[in-house]
């Protein structure tokens, strides 16, 4: 069986969705309401096709030559002598009043003329790759679906006779959703723009046709940014594995690899779970200082906190992440949950792993990423797909989850324990008089762990954990009970303690 020979489109993560690009010689349709990045794809398809040494043509029927240009270098681009620009304008004497007829329907003159330009500008300029922007000024023409199909079919033997690969574009603006360009063409990508209650507008798209090729099925996010579109492809985790191995890895605090029976096992997930205020971001970034030491990358995004403000806070601690930047070993980004993607996230976190080679990945928190993400069902879909990437990557996750409340009853705003390898519990609990944190671990799928509560400590030093509670109970609810013969709590020193 001959390869199949592919035209690329040139727009980022595009070609992967397709699996190759579009198969040449053939008509392809994209379509989309107006503002969904259908000029600015076709524009992309052809400068893609000018950089290969192709002759291109874009044929349009709504904008201008200069309307064209303008949004071209709005992207910085440059509509150069490979790439003709050719406006169908209707013919003068359909103009003219004086000239009109009544026998004959305008638009059937109107319709005859235009097909008659594109034609002989196609034969004019002989290119190899051609877009049609946009098919609703021939549906309007045409009149009627029948016309419309048959004039459709025309252009295509047409092209197909002439070896070009034909980029249909179609702002769906006809009152009625007419189809009948769907089973005629090779290939059908519809783009989309959804407005959210708050934030940016946000744009996916979905391959829903394409004869003899295999495609990433779905929807996917994308972006137009300056500098053309990206396509985040849907993250199938599965695609992805690399060969690694699976050792422990030390926290750097001897208290909390004991109560973690050794550490955290490279490639794992490990959820953070706990009021706000208790201290899981610490817990998660002491990982990944850890790792740092050990010569490795470590990669957080947050979601919530302000980098100035985390970088002032953790140096109180000791804990310098601004150098840790500077020397490249910390990769931290601040994500704005109401103006990315969920698709756009999950490809800065691939990116960060794959071509930074980040091995500690912290996400804080998925309370921000479920802004990003209000469908639920979908959101948990997307968290599992990702760590099921970053595991087969080898790459070690921290995810912090913030609970309701305080003391008592804790409620969480979304369930992903099973989805985590490993669980640590972070609580508050008041005894003698003061506000007290406890940490336990309820679950470890990769062996065993201690099952006590220990009480820890912010100090200016960091965290530092103290011996069991075995002389507590009822730790976890906020209000214990001293059954025990002494006192096991750690001391109070309140000038070392940062508030």
């Amino acid at each position: 069986m001959m390869p199949k020979d592919f035209a690329r489109t040139g727009v980022p993560g595009l070609d992967d969705v397709l699996s190759g690009g579009l198969t040449r010689r053939h008509v392809f349709l994209v379509e989309g309401s107006p503002g969904t990045g259908k000029t600015t794809t076709a524009m992309r398809f052809l400068l893609e096709g000018a950089e290969k040494g192709e002759t291109c043509l874009y044929v349009t029927l709504s904008e201008t030559e200069e309307e064209l240009r303008d949004s071209a270098a709005s992207h910085g681009w440059t509509l150069d002598e490979r790439i003709s620009v050719f406006e169908v304008v209707p013919a003068e004497s359909l103009l003219d009043a004086d000239q009109q007829q009544s026998l004959l329907y305008s638009s059937d003159l109107e319709l005859g003329e235009a097909t008659r330009q594109i034609f002989a500008a196609f034969e004019r300029i002989r290119p190899e790759r051609v877009v049609i922007d946009s098919l609703s000024e021939i549906r309007l023409l045409a009149q009627g679906s029948l016309r419309y199909r048959r004039q459709i079919l025309a252009m295509k033997h047409y092209f197909a006779r002439q070896d070009a690969t034909v980029l249909m574009l179609d702002d769906l603006t006809a009152e009625t959703q007419d189809r009948t360009v769907h089973s005629v063409v090779h290939g059908v990508i519809q783009l989309e723009e959804l407005a959210p209650d708050y934030g940016a507008e946000r744009r996916r798209l979905r391959v829903t046709k394409y004869r003899g090729q295999r495609y990433r099925g779905g929807y996917h996010d994308f972006a137009i940014k300056t500098g053309g579109i990206e396509v985040f492809p849907r993250l199938v985790a599965l695609e992805h594995r690399v060969g690694y191995e699976r050792d422990a890895q030390a926290s750097g605090i001897e208290a909390l690899d004991r109560l973690l029976g050794g550490g955290i096992d490279r490639g794992t997930s490990t959820l953070l779970l706990g009021p706000s205020g208790t201290g899981k971001s610490l817990f998660a970034l002491q990982f990944a200082i850890a790792a740092i030491e050990r010569g490795e990358k470590a990669a957080m995004f947050s979601f919530d906190e302000e980098l100035g403000l985390l970088e002032m806070r953790l140096l109180k601690i000791g804990i310098d992440i601004a150098a840790m930047r500077k020397s490249g070993a910390l990769l931290l980004e601040q994500i704005d949950a109401a103006e990315m993607s969920p698709g756009e996230f999950a490809q800065r976190v691939r990116d960060c792993v794959t071509r930074n080679g980040a091995r500690t990945v912290v996400i804080d928190s998925m309370n921000g990423y479920q802004a990003a993400m209000p469908q639920e069902n979908a959101l948990v879909l997307h968290i599992h797909e990702l760590l099921q990437f970053l595991n087969r990557q080898g790459a070690t996750t921290y995810l912090t989850v913030a609970q309701h409340g305080l003391v008592g009853d804790m409620q969480s705003p979304l369930d992903v324990t099973y989805i985590a390898d490993t669980v640590i519990l972070l609580r508050y609990f008041e005894a003698l008089g003061r506000v007290r944190r406890a940490v336990s671990v309820v679950k470890k799928r990769t062996g065993p762990h201690e099952d006590t509560i220990r009480e820890f400590k912010i100090t200016q030093r960091g965290l530092e954990l103290g011996a069991p509670l075995y002389g507590f109970q009822g730790v976890l609810r906020g209000v214990p009970d001293f059954v025990g013969a002494s006192d096991p709590l750690m001391e109070a020193n309140a000038n070392d303690v940062v508030r």
